[in-house]
């Protein structure tokens, strides 16, 4: 057994402790196994958790999941300390160092009394930072390990801070029933129908960006009420001695329709 004092009460220092010994000779063979590539999915399943806790406003579980995310930084962090490349302290000082940098309305001479303004300063600092010379180099820094949606939406915003935008809403609709034509000639012809839906994926994300409408939380929301209305076509089916998989195309619409009212 580790030599470890167990406390009423723990602080930020003793995760990193207990952590150091699960990953230590002599702890957990299966936290010792682990490298940042094992562990990827799990960091990005508990941020997505955490992001849960905070839709349905309980601090209780919002408590408890962003406990789960600390913990996997303080886990990356130890696999780099024991490789010896850097610690929990160097990633706190990076993170200090950007925030002070791109801060200049707080910690140096520089004006920045609204958002908008902050946020302009906040992109124009980062792409210095980064050597970005180019509102295409900002686009290409967009993470590719982001879902698809954010990905665009984000790089569809770069591109309208540049003023590469449409002139209304109605236009990106048009650009919009373009792309869905192109994606019905497509599948009629049988080529190019992965380029398409995504082309057509990507306008109804520039929709949404137009509309302030968060696309992720659009499908999720939208996918939510297909399963409501998937499960009232299934209820509404055995009741009247049915099988779901035995309906006719007509039959299915029929029950849908019933499900939106």
């Amino acid at each position: 057994m580790l030599e470890f004092k167990q406390k009423e009460k723990y602080n930020v220092y003793d995760l990193k402790e207990i952590i150091a010994l699960l990953r230590s000779p002599g702890g957990c063979p299966w936290d010792g196994e682990q490298t940042h590539e094992s562990i990827r999915r799990n960091f990005l399943e508990e941020a997505y958790e955490a992001c849960e806790a905070i839709d349905e406003k309980n601090p209780n579980h919002l408590c408890e999941e962003l406990g789960d995310v600390l913990m996997q930084v303080i886990f990356h962090a130890d696999i780099e300390e024991k490789a010896g490349n850097f610690n929990l302290d160097d990633v706190a000082d990076m993170t200090c160092k950007k925030l002070i940098y791109r801060h200049p309305h707080i910690f140096s001479n520089v004006s920045a009394d609204t958002s908008e303004k902050v946020l302009k300063n906040w992109e124009e600092l980062k792409m210095k930072e980064r050597g970005q010379r180019s509102v295409a180099d900002t686009m290409k820094s967009v993470s590719h390990a982001l879902p698809a949606m954010w990905r665009a939406d984000k790089i569809i915003s770069k591109g309208a801070n540049a003023g590469f935008q449409w002139n209304s809403v109605s236009n990106a609709l048009d650009k919009l029933s373009e792309e869905v034509e192109e994606l019905r000639q497509a599948v009629s012809s049988g080529e190019n129908i992965s380029e398409e839906l995504g082309d057509t994926i990507f306008s109804a994300v520039h929709v949404a960006q137009m509309l302030k409408i968060d696309p992720e939380e659009a499908l999720s929301c939208a996918s939510d009420k297909f399963i409501s209305r998937f499960g009232y076509v299934e209820e509404a089916a055995k009741k009247d001695g049915k099988v779901l998989g035995d309906l006719t195309e007509k039959e299915m619409l029929d029950y849908y329709k019933k499900s939106k009212s």
